[in-house]
């Protein structure tokens, strides 16, 4: 969480005009750091023998150092390609922690629209995550 506050700090043109627009950015900048964190970590480990987990169970886990983070950005990048309003969703819900009014608000789409995104991309990411332990 330092780093991300860090790194925030550092930028010179802050991106955000409200509290859920800085949650936005913050959101993104916290992937960036777990996923630098688990390439650091799986530098060292060699793999380290990780197991597949859901998406519902996924932050529970991070903060216990137990999710695949770097299976995750993988298949989140394979998300952005078919859909980048659900990887955006998800960034926004899963690594920013925002409820789902304010990840509307940030995306500019209705909560129910913002629910059934966040359904299927929960969805397809654990097709994804499964598939590539199998």
């Amino acid at each position: 969480m330092n780093e991300a506050y860090l790194r925030l700090a550092a930028q010179n043109q802050p991106q955000w005009n409200d509290r859920v627009r800085f949650l936005a950015v913050a959101s993104h900048l916290m992937r960036e750091v777990l996923i630098d964190y688990a390439r650091t970590r799986n530098r060292a480990k060699r793999g380290g023998g990780l197991s597949p987990i859901c998406i519902e169970d996924a932050g529970q886990l991070a903060a216990a150092g137990e999710v695949d983070m770097l299976a995750l950005d993988e298949a989140l990048d394979g998300l952005d390609r078919i859909d980048s309003q659900q990887r955006r969703i998800v960034e926004l819900r899963y690594f920013g922690g925002l409820s789902i009014e304010e990840t509307a608000q940030v995306v500019g789409i209705s909560p129910a629209t913002v629910k059934r995104e966040w359904r299927m991309a929960k969805s397809w990411l654990h097709r994804e995550l499964s598939a590539a332990t199998e």
